[in-house]
């Protein structure tokens, strides 16, 4: 047996070299001790161990799992006891209970003793790992320094410190980055993975939240609250766009984040592969946003589609490349920052298309209200596009209207109300003539609004729907996802598979006779 001395100093050692608790270190040698004198068994038994954590005496015990008397078999004779057996060893024994019996710990012998070794090391790293685990989950979106220990076609392994390794795969690595063994690297945590091995903590160096996180440890007043990090955009490796906006009135959020001579920009630029940031001031108003993030491109027209969520941008010709940026960088950080659908170009191509626009407004205005170009220009020249906005819009402003009187407001009014209550009915006529069939409703999570929208595609009947295409579906009817759009088509193709089982079972019922 191991000796009592031995244990305790074992233990003392395991847990300060690798920094876990005693007790996670006294379950390991419990275990440890547990699989050697299982080996000096002639049968497979449960043995548990039990250390002193003050004297690092061990008692050796078998155990019996207690099983019904009634049972029909016992799968495992050596690990279980029918009841009134077990109740011999302990009266209080019960069904589903374990009963165990003091016995002598034996010296373990050479074999003995590495098994007890083997396990007790492999129960320290299950502790290590766990530990590890527990440490890091709460750290997820913090950013972590190491050292780059290696690098494969896989990606980069980072020592954290303390026996601890990073992993940055390649798709989270920087375009072209020159890491080599022994560079300093930061990462920012963005997953504690589960593998064979242990956990692996997983760091992404392309992230936006990467960048922020950067910008929180190289601008005091980012990390204090005083400034706000309201959104970011990145091309890896390349360019970047970062929103900001001060808390405090006296702070200049831009020229923070820029630091003296640039130095705390630099100072981020550096880490990320010389990636150049662009920072912008952040405004509630979404135009003045978009033309601020457009820089280093002057804006001197924008035009703004809020129902899709589009907006226009006018530079002049000789910054329409700059707007634009190599492979349209630029506007498409732009457009990530802001959130909006952005397109540059001239100020005479957004003449032409607000030119182009207005003249289709005033003609829908033409035919829908039978009235004169001078009336619908009027319409159009006061921001009207819709007849929503004449049939429901407050009287009081249209009757403000200067060239219009109170008698052709009212006539307006009533015409443009007609207009979209023919446009509702013609609109109930169409989904009438293309309503779905009724073995389309009895597919399994069809929904009334779901069938109608298919029928509007052309897909009537259950049969209809066999036939179609996930993605297809899924492009062309909104909120469907295609995952949802593939069950339903599996669902419908149902007694497909059934017809042809019966088929093949026909068959082969015919070859048997």
């Amino acid at each position: 047996m191991f000796g009592s001395k031995e244990i305790l100093e074992a233990v003392e050692l395991l847990s300060n070299e690798k920094a876990i608790g005693k007790e996670e270190v006294f379950s390991a040698v419990e275990a440890g001790l547990a699989a050697a004198r299982r080996r000096l068994l002639a049968e497979d038994a449960e043995i548990r161990v039990a250390i002193d954590r003050h004297t690092g005496e061990q008692e050796y015990f078998r155990q019996w799992e207690v099983m019904e008397d009634d049972a029909e078999e016992i799968e495992a004779p050596t690990r279980q006891l029918r009841l009134a057996e077990a109740q011999r060893i302990d009266p209080d024994a019960a069904p589903g209970g374990v009963v165990e019996r003091a016995i002598d710990g034996m010296d373990l012998g050479h074999i003995g003793a590495y098994t007890a070794k083997h396990v007790i090391n492999q129960k320290v790293r299950e502790a290590e790992r766990a530990l590890i685990r527990e440490r890091y989950q709460g750290r997820i979106g913090e950013l972590l320094n190491g050292v780059v220990k290696r690098v494969d076609r896989n990606g980069v392994y980072v020592d954290l410190g303390g026996g601890v390794e990073g992993f940055v795969p390649r798709e989270q690595m920087i375009p072209r980055e020159p890491l080599r063994p022994q560079d300093r690297v930061k990462g920012l945590l963005y997953e504690v993975a589960t593998e064979v091995r242990g956990p692996q903590l997983r760091l992404t160096r392309t992230s936006s939240e990467f960048l922020v996180a950067l910008f929180n440890v190289e601008v005091p007043e980012v990390g204090q609250g005083l400034i706000e990090i309201l959104g970011a955009a990145r091309d890896p490796g390349a360019r970047a766009k970062i929103a900001v906006r001060s808390k405090e009135p006296r702070i200049d959020p831009v020229g923070a984040c820029v630091g003296m001579r640039g130095s705390r920009v630099q100072a981020v630029t550096n880490e990320i592969a010389g990636e150049r940031v662009d920072i912008i001031l952040w405004d509630e108003n979404p135009a003045q946003f978009v033309v601020n993030a457009m820089s280093p491109a002057d804006v001197v027209q924008i035009m703004v589609d809020e129902d899709n969520g589009r907006m226009d941008i006018a530079v002049s010709e000789s910054m329409v490349s700059q707007a634009i940026g190599r492979g349209g960088q630029n506007i498409r950080l732009a457009s990530r920052l802001t959130g909006w659908e952005l397109n540059a170009m001239t100020p005479a191509e957004i003449e032409s298309k607000i030119e182009s626009e207005s003249r289709q407004l005033i003609e829908m205005f033409r035919k829908q209200l039978s009235v004169g170009e001078d009336v619908a220009q009027v319409l159009v020249d006061e921001g009207i596009t819709d007849l929503e906005g004449i049939a429901y819009s407050p009287v009081g402003e249209l009757y403000a209207i200067e060239e219009f009187d109170e008698p052709l407001v009212d006539q307006l009014r009533a015409r443009a109300r007609d207009m979209l209550l023919m446009n509702a009915l013609s609109r109930e006529e169409e989904m009438e003539q293309a309503a779905p069939a009724e073995d389309l409703f009895e597919v399994e999570g069809m929904t009334r609004a779901l069938a109608y929208s298919l029928a509007a595609q052309g897909v009537s009947t259950r049969e209809d729907l066999a036939w179609e295409e996930a993605d297809y579906l899924a492009e062309h009817i909104e909120d469907l996802t295609e995952e949802a759009a593939g069950e339903l088509i599996m669902t419908a193709r149902a007694p497909w598979f059934e017809e042809q089982a019966s088929e093949e079972q026909a068959v082969a019922e015919g070859e048997h006779d």
